[in-house]
């Protein structure tokens, strides 16, 4: 690995933790499938699409029904860690009817979680 490769492959230690959140729906509320998430992100830090490897920028991950992931990894890809590498900040998901929890995990340029994970309280909803 050439010095380089290694600067870019290193995640952004972001000069304030960074805060994401779910603005909708609220927690602990009973809702109807589609449900509306609607992703939030506190300054100084900024989405970003994959691919855009700038200083306290991301793009978020929605985590249903999961655990965190390995956070010195990239974020898996399926069912329950849905990727928005376009810099998305809302999605409307199909749920089956029951409880479900919520959470958002930014990812960097190549959805590593930063070294300062930025991350949302785990919500938790009911779809009737």
């Amino acid at each position: 690995m050439t010095a380089v490769s290694l600067v870019l492959a290193t995640p952004w230690v972001g000069a304030e933790p960074g805060i994401a959140y779910i603005i909708a729906p609220l927690n602990g509320s009973t809702v109807k499938s589609p449900v509306l998430v609607q992703f939030g992100l506190k300054n100084p830090w900024g989405v970003a699409p994959a691919g855009t490897n700038l200083e306290n920028t991301g793009h978020h991950h929605l985590l249903i029904d999961t655990k965190l992931p390995d956070l010195a990894q990239p974020v898996p890809k399926d069912d329950q860690h849905r990727h928005f590498g376009g810099g998305q900040t809302e999605t409307s998901v199909e749920l089956t009817p029951g409880q479900h929890t919520l959470q958002l995990l930014l990812g960097d340029f190549a959805h590593v979680p930063h070294a300062t994970p930025v991350l949302s309280e785990p919500i938790t909803i009911t779809v009737e």
